[in-house]
This record gives C-alpha cells, structure tokens and sequence, in this order.
C-alpha cells in the first residue's frame, strides 16, 4: 500500500447518535409513564454516556469538531443526569424540579449554540438538532411550573430520537449498499 493510500476507517458517528438515540428513546418511554427509571441510568453511565464520549473522541481524531463536540458533551450530559438519579434515589442530596430545571437550561443554551452549524450539515441534522432545542425548551417550562408539559416533551424528544436513529442507519447502510440508500437532505443553511 503506498504512502497515499489509507486503511478505512470507521466512522464514530455511528455508535455516538446509537448511544444519544437510544438513551433519549428510553428516558422520553419513562416521560410519557411507561417505564421506570432503572434501565434509563445503566443506559446513562454505559451506551447514552461512555460509549457516546468515546465516539466524540474518535471525531476528534477525524478533525470533526461538531462531532467531537456534540458526542462528548452529551455523553456527559447522560452521566450526569445518572448521577442526579444516583444522588436522588440514595438521598445523598436531592435535586430539585428547578435545580434539575437550571441543569436543563444549560443544556439548552448548548444545544442553540449546535443548532446553528446542525443547519448547515444537512437536513436530517438540522431536523435533530430542531427536535433537541425545542425538547430541551419544553423540559425547562416542565422544570420551572408547568409539569404537564414533560410528557409533551416525551413525545417530542421521541421524534428527536426516531431522527437519531436515522441518521445512525444513513451512514451504516451507505457503507454496506455503497450508495445513499437514506437521503438525510439538503442543509438548511448554505
């Protein structure tokens, strides 16, 4: 093999939106009351977590930093709301509707500042980063006086993990057909 020649290399995206997919699924199946919060934290620490940092990590070494960005910044957003579970079920300090409220508004005011260039990906992106800003904006009324509206999130954020997903088989069945077997669109910005 010369000099100009690479071996192919996965891409880390793959198992990053699999891990923010799944792990958004499940927590937004507790938001809308049918199931507890058990499989939700191993979800956090090991698959919504490690193996979404791990991802971002690998898009480091691609050069891709809304990847590298996003896959670790989530990661740590899933073991950090584990250990807000941990901490709330052992009673070691109990976070409350608007502690966790301000947590959210942080995640919120990250995931605007990632909406921008999500716009300018294509739009598959663009439609996942819309779910997740306007998700995380329903958590944040839910967290400071309107409870009602974490089950609309629920359903919202559903969306927001169905277009994970898609994303997530774009790039694998691209790779195994070879061609753009699940178009993800134009971006929206150009």
């Amino acid at each position: 093999m010369s000099n100009t020649e690479k071996t192919p290399q996965g891409n880390p995206a793959v198992v990053g939106l699999a891990g923010f997919a799944l792990t958004t699924m499940l927590l937004q199946v507790h938001n809308i009351g049918l199931c507890d919060i058990g499989p939700i934290v191993a979800l956090a620490f090991v698959f919504g977590g490690l193996a979404q940092m791990l991802a971002g990590f690998q898009e480091f070494k691609c050069g891709n930093n809304f990847g590298y960005s996003a896959f670790v910044s989530y990661g740590a957003f899933w073991i950090s709301l584990g250990i807000i579970f941990i901490l709330n079920h052992f009673n070691i300090y109990h976070a409350s509707t608007t502690d966790v409220g301000w947590f959210l508004v942080g995640w919120t005011i990250y995931t605007f500042i990632l909406w921008i260039p999500a716009m300018r990906i294509h739009g598959a992106m663009a439609i996942t980063f819309t779910l997740l800003l306007i998700g995380f904006i329903l958590l944040d009324l839910a967290h400071f006086g309107y409870p009602e509206l974490t089950k609309v999130a629920g359903y919202e954020l559903l969306l927001c993990a169905a277009s994970a997903w898609y994303m997530m088989a774009h790039v694998i069945y691209a790779q195994v057909f070879g061609r753009d077997v699940l178009p993800v669109g134009k971006p929206w910005i150009k």
